[in-house]
């Protein structure tokens, strides 16, 4: 019905599709239902808005109820309860309007209480659109394709004012959305340097009445799930120096990422973009991501639903799933909360969707397929291992130290140091070997002009 534009004017269709979605326990799809309703002014107007408070109402119940308060030297949220989902509507609505001072200083947060207005209008575009140019904040976007798609977003590449070299990757969502936004600005204030260079940057973002426009920047050299894809097509694995490679590169981002207090949330190969260096790669830096190293690798993007653990407790419980099939963590799968460790700085087993994510996209890499674990007896009680076995000509104790440890973290396990450790064995493997550098070189030149042409 909405998308044949039936009805869309009638607050039944959206009241009771969120009876439907909420009875799944599809909370923040039901939430946005309703915000989309309300946004259209769907009649009898007034119906729907009280649906929609008893909605946030059960919501309440459902999560016992939490308040929220300020911290000197910022904002942090005061968490009532016991067990929070970091990715209700409800929960993300909340976290938003206390830090939404902070949001409306940064650089490139542009706000419009009024609808979209421009001469194309944005429920226009297609996955077929090219050419197509709007206008958002005074500068013109010439649409060249659809780069993916969700069931409230639309990503697009787009060319400045019809210049190819200025690309960028427009992400239009209905609600606005302006969390994703945030965390983007948290990488900048949190993550310097070198390290910076692995994360999506988002330029600026336009939030209006009815959507909002994530301008971020554009790379057109595919993701990690591509590559992988190019080899699944003709029946063949990616050499497993190339995995070392790009095992290497998640566990650093992580590494970097979790030292600071963010989680990713939807780690994943379509979401690890790749990079390549401008300069010919040599043997030199390859260890210590320097020299023409740095601009190669993978670069993380699509951050609506990272977390911030500096707006939570030490001591909080999250629940809830990722919603990505074959990347939910065991915990996720089992229905058990994510529990922290008081003693530590940042809450550990939170992080276990990010690794696990890890140990999911190396898997495929390895395997060509998603993984899947059993529990196996070990020193009178178990753990859980891939139920794939590995090829007895890899180097077997890297890989099985990798799965080991990543899906069995003990409680109180620094999982920082533990990603710094497994990075390390890794480079030292592939340091001690220099015939394997020169072997990666050939193989990320292959790969550009595979996917580069594709």
């Amino acid at each position: 019905m909405e998308e044949n534009e039936i009805c869309i004017g009638h607050s039944l269709l959206y009241e009771w599709y969120a009876y439907f979605l909420e009875a799944k326990g599809k909370w923040k799809e039901a939430h946005i239902i309703y915000h989309i309703g309300i946004s259209r002014k769907a009649e009898p107007i007034e119906k729907l808005k009280w649906a929609q408070s008893l909605f946030v109402k059960r919501m309440s119940e459902r999560l016992n109820t939490f308040s929220l308060g300020k911290v000197a030297g910022g904002e942090q949220v005061e968490v009532g309860m016991k067990l929070i989902n970091p990715w209700s509507a409800f929960i993300v609505e909340e976290l938003l309007k206390k830090i939404h001072p902070r949001i409306t200083k940064y650089d490139g947060y542009h706000l419009s209480k009024k609808a979209y207005s421009g001469k194309v209008a944005l429920s226009s575009l297609k996955k077929s659109s090219r050419n197509k140019i709007i206008e958002i904040g005074g500068k013109k976007y010439q649409i060249k394709g659809c780069a993916g798609q969700g069931g409230f977003a639309q990503v697009f590449k787009a060319y400045v004012d019809s210049n190819p070299d200025d690309a960028v990757a427009l992400k239009i969502q209905r609600p606005a959305f302006p969390w994703e936004f945030y965390m983007y600005r948290q990488l900048d204030e949190r993550i310097s340097g070198k390290q910076r260079s692995s994360f999506g940057f988002a330029h600026k973002i336009h939030i209006y009445s009815d959507c909002s426009i994530l301008i971020c920047d554009y790379l057109a050299h595919g993701t990690l799930q591509d590559a992988i894809n190019s080899y699944v097509v003709t029946g063949k694995f990616m050499e497993e120096v190339l995995c070392i490679y790009y095992t290497t590169e998640m566990l650093y981002m992580l590494e970097t990422l979790h030292s600071v207090g963010i989680i990713h949330g939807d780690f994943k190969p379509d979401n690890l973009l790749i990079r390549y260096s401008k300069d010919d790669l040599s043997e030199e830096g390859f260890k210590d991501r320097t020299g023409s190293w740095l601009d190669q690798g993978l670069y993380l993007v699509d951050w609506g639903r990272g977390i911030d653990l500096q707006l939570f407790p030490k001591n909080t419980e999250f629940t809830g799933d990722c919603r990505t099939s074959g990347f939910c963590c065991i915990e996720m799968q089992e229905k058990k909360p994510w529990t922290f460790q008081a003693s530590l700085c940042f809450m550990n087993d939170c992080k276990l969707t990010d690794t696990y994510g890890l140990c999911v996209a190396v898997h495929m890499m390895l395997h060509n397929t998603y993984m899947e674990v059993e529990r196996k007896a070990s020193d009178g009680g178990y753990i859980y291992l891939p139920k794939s076995s590995f090829k007895r000509y890899w180097n077997v104790e890297l890989w099985k130290a990798l799965f080991t440890k990543l899906l069995n973290v003990k409680p109180g396990n620094n999982d920082i140091e533990l990603l710094r450790s497994l990075r390390k064995s890794f480079l030292d493997y592939m340091h001690d070997n220099p015939l394997l550098i020169k072997k990666l070189k050939g193989l990320l030149v292959k790969q550009r002009g595979t996917l580069c042409s594709a």
